[in-house]
């Protein structure tokens, strides 16, 4: 909720800078409005565009590509519990109890994502959150092997730990990344100065007013959107669950 209020201020402001222009439109001297003085904001306008363009595709850009880093991470971490889990169903029946701790840590997880609680998406990465990951790799290597297949198997085992352990703290950084607050700020106010330039060399009617209120409505959309994929594990935007969801289905069987 707290993105979609952002984006209705920026709308409100964009909207507005545009009904400023169509209203300054009617108190500016004609002069002010020649094609000569049009010419020079139409330039300084295009530039502003420009540079508000680039700035908008950099975002969409960032955001989108961490919203597919935490998305692959999800199911990376999924093969990597499942993988995990069939090594230890062949190490045979010691593992069992740490198969049981395995799936009550991924069921876990899922739980407090899927919840979409801020505390909660917090305590993903805290320090017990961690501890209990790093206890899991710790019942691994004190098992006690006794045949080298067993060895092999173990060692295989802490491998996929690890890995899947660094994944997730991967994915957890980047779902915690945040849009640039002062490059949010310069965009917003380009494209204020822009859609009130629009208003401005434009004649009343209601036309005009769809025209930018639909302008105004995309470019906003356009924000939230960048808002909510850089914060993939809360908010409307969110990755799937269900690749963790199957992988929790088949452990232990």
């Amino acid at each position: 909720m707290q993105h979609l209020s952002v984006a209705l201020i920026i709308f409100a402001c964009i909207f507005c800078s545009a009904l400023l222009g169509l209203y300054l439109r009617t108190l500016l001297p004609e002069h002010h409005l020649d094609d000569d003085s049009i010419g020079v904001v139409k330039l300084a306008t295009g530039l502003i565009a420009t540079m508000a363009a680039l700035v908008l595709g950099l975002l969409i850009s960032s955001a989108k590509s961490s919203f597919d880093t935490v998305n692959a991470s999800v199911t990376h971490e999924a093969a990597n519990v499942i993988l995990l889990d069939r090594i230890l169903a062949q190490y045979g029946p010691p593992t069992q109890e740490i198969r049981g701790t395995l799936k009550r840590f991924v069921a876990g997880v899922i739980q407090q994502v899927a919840s979409g609680d801020p505390a909660q998406l917090k305590a993903l990465h805290g320090p017990e959150a961690r501890e209990r990951a790093e206890n899991l790799e710790r019942e691994l290597e004190t098992l006690s092997p006794q045949t080298d297949m067993q060895r092999r198997l173990q060692a295989r085992a802490i491998e996929v730990a690890d890995n899947a352990l660094a994944v997730r703290e991967l994915g957890l950084l980047e779902a915690a990344g945040s849009t640039p607050v002062a490059l949010l700020i310069a965009l917003v106010l380009w494209l204020c100065i822009i859609f009130g330039a629009f208003g401005l060399f434009t004649p009343v009617n209601a036309t005009v007013i769809v025209a930018l209120f639909l302008g105004a409505l995309c470019t906003s959309v356009a924000i939230f959107l960048i808002l909510e994929m850089n914060t993939p594990l809360d908010g409307i935007v969110t990755v799937s669950l269900s690749p963790m969801r199957e992988a929790l289905a088949v452990l232990g069987h």
